[in-house]
């Protein structure tokens, strides 16, 4: 009963949307990581945002049948680029074919001694537009972790931090319900990666855990 993590997948079997664009590593990366997918079927991977470049459910079907031809059950919650994201009432029903599947969305899940929370999170640099957005996720993570049972541990798409900037809200949540671990992906390439905070911040352990980051391998984080 294994835990693990990963983001950013960025499967695209039924678009054109290749991501080799973006470097060398992430030729064929789809093959990698099934070759590399290191779970069996008792235990459980968070995959925090960014799934699939699909538009809509019909074209997300091939992205899914993946996935859920792969060991272990499977967490997703929304990122950026998760155009397909429906309601909850939608999202279930069409899972209904891919019972190894479910979703983080105001809700929290128990494996193990952990309670995993979390949500999309948003930009470090929000308009007066992206606050209403960021005002409605910081909501959304409270609603999480209001609902965990164990020691809640965290995953969010955006970066709660990047070099010097940091998003208070949403840290001020984390340091609210006692959070000291911290899950997030959405950044790409050694030059975003390389300002990526990981490490421990004002009491919490953050990681980044996009694809391409852990050479997409699924980060084990409990036994």
């Amino acid at each position: 009963m294994a835990l693990y993590t990963m983001a950013d997948l960025h499967l695209s079997f039924s678009t054109e949307k290749p991501m080799d664009v973006f470097g060398d590593r992430w030729k064929d990366h789809p093959e990698k990581i099934a070759q590399r997918w290191s779970l069996t079927d008792g235990d459980t991977i968070v995959l925090p945002g960014d799934f699939s470049w699909a538009i809509d459910l019909k074209e997300l079907e091939a992205d899914m049948a993946f996935l859920h031809g792969l060991p272990g059950k499977k967490i997703l919650s929304k990122g950026n680029h998760d155009y397909w994201w429906e309601t909850m009432s939608k999202l279930n029903k069409f899972v209904e074919s891919y019972p190894s599947v479910s979703f983080l969305h105001n809700n929290s899940y128990t494996v193990g001694n952990v309670s995993i929370c979390g949500t999309r999170g948003w930009t470090l640099e929000p308009s007066d537009e992206d606050e209403k957005v960021l005002n409605r996720e910081v909501g959304r993570l409270k609603m999480s972790l209001q609902q965990a049972e164990k020691t809640p541990v965290v995953f969010l798409h955006y970066p709660p931090l990047f070099g010097e900037l940091r998003c208070e809200p949403i840290l001020d949540v984390l340091k609210e319900y006692g959070v000291r671990e911290c899950y997030y992906g959405h950044l790409h390439g050694p030059g975003a990666s390389g300002l990526a905070v990981e490490g421990t911040v004002d009491g919490i352990d953050f990681r980044l855990i996009s694809a391409d980051h852990l050479d997409f391998t699924p980060l084990k984080i409990r036994e």
